[in-house]
């Protein structure tokens, strides 16, 4: 009795269905069932479909017709690709084999169903060294870098890298006024029983954090985990190489300028969070314009806005890799880059609208921005930029997206990119440079011919005009 609707299964390939005709080589089949195990698209699994001869239609889609594989063919077939599971998969796995009707009754389709496992498994290709493989849409691919690592801390292989122990470090690494100074903002501080308590491998602050030190079976050592380091090291750049933040101010609208400023931010994530704020703060300032009755006050960024994307940038980003959180500001836009891709299961659609589901890839880091109210709930960000950047008038922010970075740029209010092309044309009147001046002021009067400092410049650009 069938126990799949081998039908669906014929219609496409996809993430959980792949077809082969002849099976040429057993090792593609095994190394698909690992990826079906490993389950990355988190569907449950999939099938490989054996006999299964992939052709074009009319229109050129793809459509498959079950030819079938002999009876010889078929026990050769299982038996080899059972075998590779068995010797050559780590942990070993067992597909579900069953065979369903083909075109003609001399032959029949060969059917492997692979469930997904709890495990991440490795397959090794004849002499090859092992490798892990994940399937993405119609491939079967190997599991490397960001993918790999991810693969690892979903299949509990390893722990997420804030809740790792910091191997290098020990407990005189750790900054204790500044433990003390963050448990007293978050009011969870007892003088009576100071910060040692803390400094154990059994207390934690919460069930969402584990503690903030480990300690190893074999030396009784007691470490400290990543996130303590991040948040309460002495030197934590030292155990965690990109875990530092660069502010970069340009005063044009690219890298071009000779004249730049820029400040390197060490110490703790705390420290660098606040002198961020403070650096950003000085960006927020308010343009008036008294011919606007309506909104004579327009700030050039909201604070809240810009806060949350470099909280976001030092809360989400990949601490594996070496390169710092960087936030440049130009005349016309902030740049907020954070190394590293997504968290997996944030799609970019999602994420750009601010529907994307409450997750984070430093769960520990998170908690603790939060408590400290430097960041605002879990998922709360984006929807934050969003509603403050439009709320004060400002054009939306944009997301690039890649697999080693995202990219949270903030454009200026409008007054303040009209401000700038006013000084600009005064800069050019200054000159005596009248030409760049006039199509200047001309472009901006076919923007908004009533605005009084663009009519007021026009006149003067005339003047000037005239007398030269």
């Amino acid at each position: 009795m069938d126990h799949l609707d081998i039908r669906s299964l014929l219609i496409r390939e996809g993430d959980q269905v792949e077809w082969k005709e002849n099976v040429a080589d057993t090792d593609d089949v095994a190394a698909t069932l690992s990826a079906f195990a490993n389950d990355w698209p988190n569907l449950g699994g999939g099938y490989v479909i054996c006999g299964a001869k992939e052709e074009r239609d009319e229109n050129g889609f793809p459509r498959v017709t079950p030819i079938g594989l002999t009876a010889a063919q078929l026990r050769e077939i299982e038996g080899r690709v059972l075998a590779l599971c068995r010797d050559r998969v780590s942990p070993p796995i067992v597909p579900l084999v069953e065979e369903y009707a083909a075109e003609t009754p001399d032959r029949r389709l060969l059917v492997f169903t692979m469930p997904a496992t709890r495990h991440a498994h490795l397959f090794r290709r004849r002499e090859e060294a092992g490798k892990y493989f994940v399937r993405l849409s119609r491939e079967t691919r190997e599991a490397r870098n960001g993918l790999l690592r991810e693969l690892l801390v979903r299949k509990g292989a390893v722990e997420p890298w804030d809740r790792r122990v910091c191997e290098t470090a020990t407990m005189n690494d750790l900054d204790l006024l500044a433990l003390r100074d963050a448990l007293q903002r978050m009011g969870v501080f007892h003088p009576a029983r100071g910060v040692e308590e803390y400094l154990s491998d059994t207390v934690s602050l919460s069930p969402f954090v584990p503690p903030l030190c480990f300690r190893q079976p074999l030396t009784n050592t007691l470490r400290p985990r990543n996130f303590a380091m991040l948040l309460f090291g002495r030197n934590a750049q030292a155990h965690v190489p990109g875990g530092f933040s660069v502010f970069s101010i340009y005063p044009g609208a690219d890298r071009s300028e000779p004249h730049a400023e820029r400040h390197e931010l060490a110490g703790t994530l705390i420290e660098q969070a606040r002198r961020l704020v403070e650096l950003l703060d000085v960006q927020s300032y308010v343009a008036f314009d008294k011919t606007d009755r309506a909104a004579p006050n327009a700030v050039k960024y909201p604070p809240r806005a810009l806060h949350e994307a470099m909280i976001n940038a030092l809360a989400h980003r990949d601490y594996e890799i070496i390169e710092p959180t960087r936030v440049t500001v130009f005349s016309d836009r902030v740049e907020v880059l954070s190394p590293g891709s997504l968290p997996t299961g944030i799609f970019s659609e999602e994420f750009r609208g601010g529907r994307a589901p409450a997750k984070w890839r430093n769960q520990s880091l998170a908690w603790f921005f939060n408590r400290l109210q430097l960041a605002q709930a879990e998922g709360q960000g984006i929807p934050t930029i969003l509603r403050s950047m439009r709320d004060e008038g400002c054009p939306p922010p944009s997301f690039e997206l890649s697999d080693v970075r995202v990219v949270c740029t903030l454009p200026a209010h409008p007054r303040h990119a009209l401000a700038r092309e006013h000084r600009n044309v005064e800069e050019a009147i200054s000159l005596g440079e009248f030409e760049r001046a006039q199509k200047a002021v001309l472009y901006l009067l076919e923007q908004d011919a009533l605005n009084v400092r663009t009519i007021q410049l026009f006149a003067e650009v005339q003047r000037a005009l005239n007398s030269a």
